[in-house]
């Protein structure tokens, strides 16, 4: 008996040496996920769906086709818009046309101006000579004034001529502010044929990003709308994990630390990665409603912090992470020389994303 409780002695004294000093080296949580940067895919334009091209669980390429959306409705619009702009082209040809009259017309004008007052001089030479002429005798009153009728003719003619003119020029004038007008209206629907023929692509839905597709939820013949998640694509090879560490673990955490991740999925065989980053808030102000500690029957809780974990892609599990899947994250702690949990919560800036920036 004595024997007995020696060896047990010795094997708890031995476990306890084990655990403080695991203690000192490691600092260990199993309350840690696996995450990636999922993709929503959603349709931008609504329609029937005519197609879905990708099953469930398969693997696709970025800008790789999924579904295609009946185009009918979007290609008549198309058609619509196109002749419309042409329409619109053209008018803007006919005001550069009635423009390039207005011009031969003024010029026109200016000839009948020019001659009306050339008429007009000769008028009123004739009218000074028989004037004179009537003066000495030498030609009748009623000859002088049929010279003094046609003076007064010809400079109405003159007048009449100008007042065309500028009648002229001031049509021409209009017609800048027309053309104006008319080449902003094609400009518009030239904008509305370019609309027209990316809402023509966007019945392509195409993959965001590779990965591979999950909750689909979208079937041939289905109507969708614009923002309707239509299926999501995971970007597997790309997973990360969020682990929770209690708020008394975070001291001795630095950025860079390597850590060995363990999933149930893998048998426990073991992952490297290595701290990434620190969330900026615990994860209870995140909550959709957030604890309320101002009460009177407070106790004090250690909160949760996430820590982002980067995955090494060179191991041979790394792609196989699923995200939602639970592990279990043991980080080194022994080495310090990445910036702290302190150190990157008062320079946030410089260490984002687990990148130190100067």
């Amino acid at each position: 008996m004595i024997a007995a409780a020696g060896v047990a002695g010795v094997a708890v004294l031995a476990l306890g040496v084990a655990w403080w000093m695991g203690k000192q080296r490691y600092e260990a949580t199993d309350n840690a996920f696996v995450q990636a940067d999922n993709v929503s895919v959603a349709p931008l334009v609504e329609g029937y769906v005519a197609e879905v091209l990708v099953d469930d669980n398969e693997s696709v390429t970025a800008g790789q086709v999924l579904a295609r959306i009946d185009p009918a409705t979007i290609s008549a619009r198309l058609a619509a818009a196109e002749a419309n702009a042409a329409a619109l082209d053209a008018a803007v040809n006919q005001v550069d046309d009635r423009a390039r009259l207005a011009q031969a017309v003024i010029a026109e004008r200016s000839a009948a101006v020019a001659s009306a007052r050339a008429q007009a001089r000769f008028a009123a030479s004739e009218l000074d000579r028989y004037g004179a002429l009537a003066t000495s005798g030498y030609v009748s009153s009623q000859r002088a004034q049929n010279a003094r009728m046609a003076a007064e003719k010809a400079d109405a003619d003159v007048a009449q001529a100008a007042a065309a003119l500028e009648a002229e020029r001031r049509t021409a004038a209009s017609l800048g502010s027309t053309r104006v007008r008319s080449v902003a209206e094609a400009q518009a629907a030239r904008a509305a044929v370019e609309q027209a023929r990316i809402d023509f692509a966007r019945t392509e839905v195409k993959a965001p990003a590779a990965g591979v597709v999950g909750a689909r939820g979208v079937r041939p013949g289905q109507y969708v709308r614009p923002g309707a998640v239509m299926m999501t694509v995971v970007p597997l090879g790309e997973a990360f994990v969020v682990a929770n560490f209690k708020e008394t673990q975070v001291a001795r955490l630095r950025i860079g630390q390597p850590v060995e991740i363990k999933a149930d999925a893998f048998g426990g065989r073991p992952i490297k990665g290595h701290v990434m980053s620190f969330s900026p808030a615990t994860g209870a102000e995140f909550a959709l409603i957030p604890v309320e500690n101002a009460v009177g029957n407070f106790t004090k809780i250690a909160q949760r912090l996430p820590v982002k974990i980067a995955v090494d892609r060179s191991q041979p599990l790394a792609a196989a992470l699923r995200p939602g899947l639970s592990v279990e994250v043991k980080v080194d702690v022994r080495e310090n020389t990445g910036p702290s949990f302190a150190e990157a919560a008062q320079a946030p800036a410089r260490y984002a994303g687990g990148a130190v920036r100067p």
